[in-house]
């Protein structure tokens, strides 16, 4: 009887650790279950070796005001992304979801205020320390503090041209040989371009060279916004967030890092009923480029040709990729996306 007994105990107990184990691994299945949006739209056959067939958006992270700025961070597994409006970076892991991650991000003084005055772009140096675009700042600056301690503390890299304040750093990348580049529009002054602190009488691009020094490569664009790269940093695009010029724009740069040769790359006028407009957008090693614009994200080659569209009933902001290049990221106004391209 008493082996019975503790045979059955055993049992009892083995049976119970099972059902634990099951229950665990149907939590981490429930977690893992996400809700899908989005619809993919072939334009060319060369979209398939870019994007399986069929794929869906899943939606990661959502309660967003404004979801911008998505960065991945491999050293960490996680995704950082801003709230505009709330002045918040917020991360999302696999394993948590989405927390607060940094706040505040964009407006440090302490002058109440209003408007689009959080973190916008979000990128890396070439050390891997955090850069910022900050709207209400005005100014792109450095996170002053590890990864895993993230504290409002900001270094300032450039906050003004020629004494003047900028209006409201949106978008940022930093070139091989550490260089800032980042687009001025006026999204984050309070009264946009009618904003009596509004200082410079454009909306320009700037490049930051390593000194500090601000040099001023274009004040021809009306809502200059995203930008990146073609591979070998030969040519960049700008994307224009004007519903009457919603372009896309390519610039030569020169041996002095100066633009040349302006011109529209690719046009997304047309369907004015599609929400959203050429916005950020990061390009891969193969000069893919995959852009936030009207009714959701489009997908083009570095010619300039339009591959296909994966669209989105809300208006979609940036992009980050990988570092395999196979999974987007995008941030969808309430919502963060994540999309698996291809195995």
């Amino acid at each position: 009887m008493k082996r019975w007994f503790i045979f059955s105990a055993i049992f009892i107990v083995a049976c119970n650790n099972n059902t634990n184990n099951k229950n665990e691994n149907s939590d981490k299945a429930a977690v893992m279950s996400y809700k899908k949006t989005g619809a993919l739209e072939r334009i060319d056959p060369a979209l398939d070796s870019i994007i399986t067939p069929g794929t869906q958006a899943e939606i990661i992270a959502e309660g967003f005001d404004w979801s911008e700025g998505p960065l991945w961070i491999e050293s960490h597994k996680m995704l950082l992304f801003s709230d505009v409006p709330r002045d918040t970076i917020f991360k999302w892991t696999e394993e948590k979801g989405k927390e607060v991650y940094l706040t505040p991000s964009g407006y440090t003084e302490p002058t109440p205020r209003g408007g689009e005055m959080g973190s916008n772009g979000l990128t890396l140096d070439n050390d891997g320390r955090l850069i910022l675009c900050q709207c209400g700042n005005r100014q792109i600056a450095r996170m002053d503090a590890p990864f895993d301690k993230p504290v409002p503390n900001y270094v300032p890299l450039a906050n003004n041209y020629k004494g003047k304040r900028f209006n409201s750093p949106n978008d940022v990348i930093v070139s091989s040989k550490g260089e800032i580049f980042f687009t001025d529009p006026p999204y984050g002054l309070e009264k946009n371009m009618d904003d009596p602190k509004k200082e410079i009488p454009f909306q320009g691009v700037f490049r930051v060279k390593t000194n500090g020094e601000v040099v001023l490569l274009t004040d021809s664009l009306t809502r200059p916004n995203g930008l990146a790269f073609l591979p070998g940093e030969k040519t960049m695009i700008v994307a224009n967030s004007d519903p009457d010029k919603p372009y896309w724009y390519a610039f030569d740069i020169d041996d002095k890092g100066q633009f040349t040769n302006g011109r529209i790359f690719l046009s997304a006028a047309g369907d004015k009923s599609a929400k959203g407009l050429p916005d950020g957008f990061k390009i891969d090693k193969k000069g893919t480029v995959f852009a936030t614009g009207p009714g959701g994200l489009w997908i083009f080659n570095s010619a300039g040709k339009l591959l296909g569209k994966m669209k989105f009933d809300e208006a979609t902001s940036n992009v980050a990729l990988s570092p395999d290049e196979k999974t987007l990221y995008i941030t969808n106004d309430m919502n963060v996306l994540r999309v698996k391209m291809r195995e």
